[in-house]
């Protein structure tokens, strides 16, 4: 007989772990006991020593699905004669901190039990168990027990609790677990802004009383109560069939939903969220429907269905092709459309008819057989679900607060009474084609995040070196922080457009958050060199007194990826970092670099060549003022010939050229982002954008065969100049060749402008790592040109798979270069 102490540490707590190795146990006849505490998850068995060596093995190599096991120790101990195995109460410690699972999808499990109607859980919109549902954004502290979360609120009721403490059932210390009788509501109310009752649908009053009256619905104290719930879903898509616009309250916020077919919900939205022209995501109730209207691969099939469930940027079917179609206007003059299947019980409830019986693969009282395979019948196709907010702002989460802010956009809401603690937006993927180059130890599909967020955050990169308590806050687009300790570097959720009071407060929250689940408070903090970006103020004004490393913005992108693929950092690489916006070590904009780097310093081997940005956020939101910029600077006359210059009012010109002629009110930038604005203006593709990045995205989904003459960069010693290409493109728009060539022409010049050099920098410095990082890289059309280009020459290529190329990857890239200036 021995006994053994196991400690382990990762993904173990809120995925089923304790159940199952209490299960484990139990068919090893062994005894001791299994218990959370701040660390993870720690175990005492004790039996025969085969058995519990059958054990061990079992619980390393067969884990719940859920669970990422991150290290086990093992300690011996003496016997001590134990009769039974048990679990144990938790334990907090002040000092240790565990991995927190993301919020995941609806199980097949749930699924079947919601549509049911032999199940006491029929058509409940909370039902979870310890292999799906809510965890990171109820949770307010850590071990993760329910009275430290948003659940503390709902005491359960006898049958729920049998479940709770049976540990062979699936709902055994499930800490989210509820059912009607004792678990939170959903009820509609009519927004304060609009007058949407009718004599079809009664929202706010009529029979049940929504909201309040004989029911008091949301008080989730009984089950009278519940019993609204399919009044509730009934309710709100009637508003969606007459074009309503309803605010539903999700995982991680509110969702602005309408249906996705019709023309006037879609444009009513756009004009009451000012959002012109930037894409809306859509969610369909399933993968059949999904490909009735986008272009669906084996492998983006697998991305969709997968148990994070994010938006995933699909090809739009043409129009002839469809069988679905949607509005136009959800994703205007774009090739694609951000898509998601549903991924919590309330949202398979909207989209099924409720008077048609749903059952998947259970028994029915009185059927001879279960009844499997039965197809839902789905009243819609696609629902926009777009996150509610005002622009640039973080997501509304809280009811009080979405009544205020979200009366002027929403008709409607479907609220619940489940707090949310951690607000979480959707993520964002897209996916690499099979591309014709390779890429080692790695299988397709290739992720690309765009936004990282519910279903992955917050779980860590794994570092490659131990770094002291480091807080990265970022950069000011999309901005996201990172909370680093020891090997771990936890990247925050989305938080939104670092430009106002409200995205602030919202990064406060959260950072404190992740300071306490996470049991670590800084010793630095790093933040970019911008001084006009409020993460950066609020570094440097920090109350704490924490020391602050303020970090150069592309030097950060590079060294983000370097530490996503595990780099010690003891070479350096060639980093390519080309995005819109960062400060220079100069003061001049920059945007086009090619960085010498590892995690200590950098050098800048060379950059597109300053042109002069005149006019600041007048020029990003106008693309043909940088290309007027960018001809001027090539000696090219403004003609009326050219679109960039036709779109230019007159006036406006004038006092353009006054600006290029005498530096007033200019900048010097080398940003890649902005030439690609450029040549989008230049070819007549896009003149002016609502929504960043609008001209380039155009520009990419044009992309054909690059026919005729090739473009070409400038290569100097320590610049490239754009100056012949946009000398080229003016002959081409001249001679009427396509935008689509044109575009096809510029990707193929950038890529091979990369491998030329590449090929220098090797010459000079013996190295053949190429990192590639920003928010150009987004582009997959130009990552997949580059890398097959690049690796054709020799060259290891390194992109981002776990953090998003653009500023939302950022703070990753801060800790890193902060901690270990620091340290020297």
């Amino acid at each position: 007989m021995i006994r053994q102490r196991l400690t382990i540490t990762g993904v173990v707590q809120g995925v089923g772990f304790r159940p199952f190795v209490y299960g484990l146990a139990l068919d090893h006849a062994l005894t001791g006991f299994v218990g959370n505490d701040s660390g993870g998850v720690f175990v005492e068995v004790e039996g025969p020593e085969a058995a519990v060596e059958a054990f061990r093995a079992g619980l390393v190599n067969h884990p719940p699905p859920l669970a990422h096991i991150e290290s086990v120790t093992v300690e011996a101990l003496a016997p001590n004669g134990d009769s039974e195995f048990r679990i144990v109460h938790s334990e907090a410690q002040a000092t240790r901190n565990t991995l927190i699972s993301p919020d995941i999808c609806i199980c097949d499990d749930c699924l079947r039990e919601i549509f049911d109607p032999a199940n006491r859980r029929y058509h409940y919109p909370f039902t979870n168990c310890t292999h799906c549902g809510p965890r990171f954004t109820i949770i307010r502290d850590i071990p993760y027990d329910r009275p430290l979360t948003t659940m503390a609120a709902f005491p359960m009721c006898p049958a729920c609790q049998r479940e709770y403490e049976d540990p062979r059932d699936r709902r055994f210390h499930a800490q989210p677990n509820a059912c009607p009788v004792c678990g939170p509501g959903v009820w509609s109310e009519v927004s304060s802004q609009y007058s949407v009752v009718s004599g079809q649908y009664s929202v706010g009053g009529g029979q049940y009383s929504v909201g309040g009256g004989q029911y008091s619905v949301g008080s989730g104290q009984n089950s009278e109560e519940i019993r609204n719930t399919e009044y509730t879903i009934r309710n709100t898509q009637l508003l969606f069939q007459d074009g309503k616009i309803v605010a539903i309250k999700g995982l991680g916020g509110f969702h602005l939903a309408c249906d996705a077919t019709r023309d006037e919900a879609v444009q009513t939205l756009r004009e009451r969220k000012g959002r012109v022209d930037k894409p809306f995501a859509v969610m369909s109730p399933d993968l059949d429907t999904v490909r009735k209207f986008a272009h669906v691969s084996e492998e983006e099939a697998t991305l969709l269905t997968s148990r994070e469930r994010p938006i995933l940027l699909l090809r739009k079917k043409a129009s002839e092709a469809a069988e679905v179609h949607l509005s136009d206007l959800v994703a205007p003059r774009n090739q694609y459309i951000g898509v998601m299947l549903p991924y919590t019980p309330l949202h398979f409830l909207l989209f099924a008819d409720l008077n048609t019986p749903f059952v998947v693969g259970t028994s029915v009282p009185g059927a001879e057989a279960p009844t499997t395979n039965l197809s839902p019948n789905f009243i819609f196709p696609a629902l926009v679900m777009t996150s509610a907010n005002y622009s640039d702002e973080p997501i509304v989460k809280d009811n009080d607060e979405a009544r205020e802010r979200l009366a002027p956009l929403a008709d409607a809401f479907l609220f619940h009474n489940r707090d949310i603690h951690a607000r979480c937006d959707d993520s964002v993927i897209r996916l690499l084609p099979h591309s014709p180059f390779t890429i080692p130890n790695s299988q397709f599909p290739i992720l690309l995040p765009l936004r990282r967020s519910r279903g992955y955050a917050p779980f860590p990169v794994k570092l490659p070196v131990k770094l002291p308590p480091t807080l990265g806050v970022g950069g000011e687009l999309k901005a996201t922080f990172c909370l680093a300790k020891d090997e771990y570097a936890y990247m925050s959720q989305h938080i939104g457009d670092m430009e106002n009071l409200e995205t602030l407060a919202a990064f406060e929250a959260a950072a404190a958050h992740f300071e306490g689940i996470f049991r670590t408070t800084p010793e630095l903090i790093a933040c970019d060199l911008h001084p006009g970006y409020l993460s950066t103020r609020w570094a440097l004004e920090n109350p704490r007194g924490i020391p602050v490393v303020q970090v150069q913005h592309h030097h950060a992108h590079i060294a983000s990826v370097m530490a996503e693929h595990k780099l010690s950092g003891d070479a350096p690489v060639i980093g390519f970092s080309f995005d819109g916006t960062g400060y220079g070590t100069d003061g001049a904009i920059w945007g086009g670099e090619v960085l010498v780097a590892d995690y200590r310093g950098f050098e800048r081997a060379a950059h597109l060549k300053y042109v002069p940005l005149a006019g600041g956020d007048l020029a990003v939101k106008r693309p043909y003022r940088m290309a007027l910029a960018h001809l001027h600077a090539a000696g090219v006359a403004w003609e009326d010939d050219l679109p960039c210059v036709a779109a230019c009012p007159l006036t406006e010109r004038k006092v353009l050229l006054h600006q290029l002629e005498t530096g007033f009110n200019t900048v010097p930038t080398s940003s890649m982002g902005r030439l690609f604005d450029a040549v989008a203006a230049l070819a007549g593709i896009r003149q002016t954008v609502t929504y960043e990045g609008q001209a380039a995205i155009e520009m990419e989904a044009l992309v054909a065969a690059a026919e005729g003459a090739r473009y070409t960069f400038e290569l100097n010693d320590s610049s490239f100049d754009a100056a012949p290409v946009m000398r080229a493109v003016v002959e081409d728009v001249r001679r009427g060749v396509s935008a689509h060539v044109m575009a096809g022409k510029f990707h193929h010049a950038v890529a091979e402008l990369m491998v030329a050099i590449s090929i220098r920098l090797r010459q000079q410095f013996s190295i053949n790592q190429v990192a590639l990082s920003g928010g150009v890289f987004q582009n997959v059309t130009l990552l997949a040109l580059s890398a097959a280009q690049l690796q054709a020459n020799g060259f290891e290529v390194l992109f981002h798979r776990l953090v998003p190329p653009n500023d939302g990857g950022l703070a990753l890239g801060q800790v890193m270069v902060g901690a270990l200036k620091v340290e020297g």
